[in-house]
C-alpha cells in the first residue's frame, strides 16, 4: 500500500509541474498581449495639437498655434478651467481643448540662456582699469549699496554697453561683475532671440527679464547685441518685422523695471556703429564703455596672468612686447597655450622665450587666415 501511495503521489506531482507551468506561461502570454493592443491602440490615435491660449470666454477660447495661426475654438468639460498664457491639447479636426498641459513659462528660457554663478574675479583681469572703475560705478555700487543712491537722490543706470574689438574682455567684466556682487549671470546671444514664428523672440525676452527677477540679483548679459539691435530700415521680410518686434520688447523690458531692482542689463557688441539710437539714448543703456585693444603695458600685465602657472625659463619680457604689437587679450591667452604645446612636443617641462616667439607667429597666420576668409565669404 505504501508503495502505490508513493506512486500515486508521484504521478500526481508529474502532472500538476507541467500545468502550473503552462498557467503560469498563459499568464505571461495574457500580459504581453496586452500590453501590445496597447501600444497598438497608441499607434491608431491620432495625435493632438499644442495651443497656447491667448484668451477666454465662457466655453471658448482664442488660441495660437505652433506656425502663428489663430482660432477661436470650444472648449471641452474634461479640459478644465483656463486661462490666458496657458497651454491645452486641441483635437486636429475641430480644434476643440481636450486637455490643459502642465507647461511652465519658464520651459522656452533654458534652451537659449546660460545660467550661472561665475568664478571670475578682477584679480584675473589685466590692462583693463578704466573698464573696470567704470562697470564698478555702475553695476556693483548700485547692487551692493542701493541706499546710496536713494540718500543721494539720483538714478543709477540700469544698463550700460560694453564695446570694443573681439577678444579684449568684454566678457571677462561682465562675469566679474557678476562675482563680485554675487549675482546670476545669464547669458544669452543676440542672434538667439530671433526666432522663427512670430512673437516667439519676443515673448522669449520676456521671459528671461521674469526670470532676472526670480533670481535677483542678476546680470543678463546680452553678447552680440547688434543682431536685434541694429538700425531700423524700412520693414520688408516677415523676418525682419520679426526682429523689430524682438527689439521693440527688449526696449520695452528695459524701460519696464525699476532702476533701484536687483536685476542689471550689460548689452556687448562690435559693431557700436551700426545699433540702433533708441538703445542708446539715456535711460536704456546709459553708460557706453569701450574696451579697447590693450596697450604695451596692458600686454605685459595681460601676460604675466595668464603665464603665473607655467614653468618659464628666464627672459625679459620687453623681448616679446614689439612682436604683440594689436594682439587682444584672447590672443595672447592663445598664444601662451601654444607655447606651452611647443615645450610639450619638445619633451620639455619648461616654456622659453623662442616658444613664445613661434606660438606669436603662429597665431598671426592663424588671424590672416581668419582674414582672408572672412574677405572671400563674409
Amino acid at each position: 500500500m505504501k508503495d502505490k501511495s508513493k506512486n500515486l503521489e508521484d504521478a500526481f506531482y508529474t502532472f500538476s509541474t507541467p500545468k502550473n507551468s503552462l498557467e503560469e506561461e498563459n499568464r505571461v502570454l495574457k500580459q504581453t498581449l496586452s500590453r501590445q493592443r496597447n501600444e497598438l491602440k497608441k499607434f491608431r490615435t491620432k495625435p493632438l495639437l499644442v495651443t497656447e491660449v491667448k484668451e477666454t470666454k465662457e466655453d471658448s477660447a482664442l488660441v495660437r498655434l505652433p506656425n502663428g495661426n489663430m482660432f477661436f475654438v470650444d472648449i471641452s468639460d474634461s479640459c478644465g478651467k483656463l486661462k490666458s498664457g496657458d497651454f491645452a491639447l486641441a483635437e486636429q479636426k475641430s480644434l476643440t481643448l481636450v486637455n490643459k498641459m502642465p507647461i511652465t513659462r519658464k520651459f522656452n528660457v533654458e534652451k537659449f540662456v546660460i545660467i550661472n554663478k561665475p568664478k571670475i574675479g578682477w584679480e584675473q583681469i589685466g590692462g583693463l582699469d578704466n573698464a573696470i572703475e567704470e562697470i564698478k560705478e555702475v553695476i556693483e555700487l548700485p547692487l551692493k549699496k542701493p541706499g546710496l543712491f536713494e540718500e543721494i537722490g539720483i538714478t543709477p543706470p540700469k544698463a550700460i554697453l560694453l564695446h570694443g574689438p573681439p577678444g579684449t574682455g568684454k566678457t571677462l567684466l561682465a562675469k566679474a561683475v557678476a562675482k563680485s556682487t554675487d549675482s546670476t549671470f545669464i547669458e544669452i546671444v543676440g542672434s538667439e532671440l530671433v526666432q522663427k514664428f512670430i512673437g516667439e523672440g519676443a515673448k522669449l525676452v520676456k521671459e528671461i527679464f521674469e526670470l532676472a527677477r526670480n533670481k535677483s540679483p542678476s546680470i543678463i548679459f546680452i553678447d552680440e547685441l547688434d543682431a536685434i539691435a541694429a538700425t531700423r530700415i524700412e520693414v520688408g521680410t516677415s523676418g525682419e518685422r520679426e526682429v523689430q518686434r524682438t527689439f521693440m520688447q527688449l526696449l520695452a523690458e528695459i524701460d519696464g523695471f525699476k532702476p533701484l531692482d536687483d536685476v542689471k542689463v550689460i548689452g556687448c557688441t562690435n559693431r557700436r556703429d551700426v545699433l540702433d539710437p533708441a538703445i542708446l539714448r539715456p535711460g536704456r543703456l546709459d553708460r557706453q564703455i569701450n574696451v579697447p585693444i590693450p596697450d604695451k603695458e596692458a600686454q605685459k600685465e595681460i601676460f604675466m596672468i595668464h603665464t603665473k602657472d607655467m614653468k618659464i625659463k628666464k627672459f625679459k619680457i620687453d623681448k616679446l612686447l614689439p612682436k604683440l604689437d594689436g594682439f587682444s587679450g584672447a590672443e595672447i591667452k592663445a598664444m601662451c597655450t601654444e607655447a606651452g604645446y611647443f615645450a610639450i612636443r619638445s619633451d620639455r617641462k619648461k616654456v622659453g622665450l623662442n616658444d613664445f616667439t613661434k606660438a606669436i607667429d603662429k597665431v598671426k597666420q592663424r588671424e590672416e587666415t581668419d582674414q582672408d576668409y572672412l574677405k572671400m565669404f563674409g
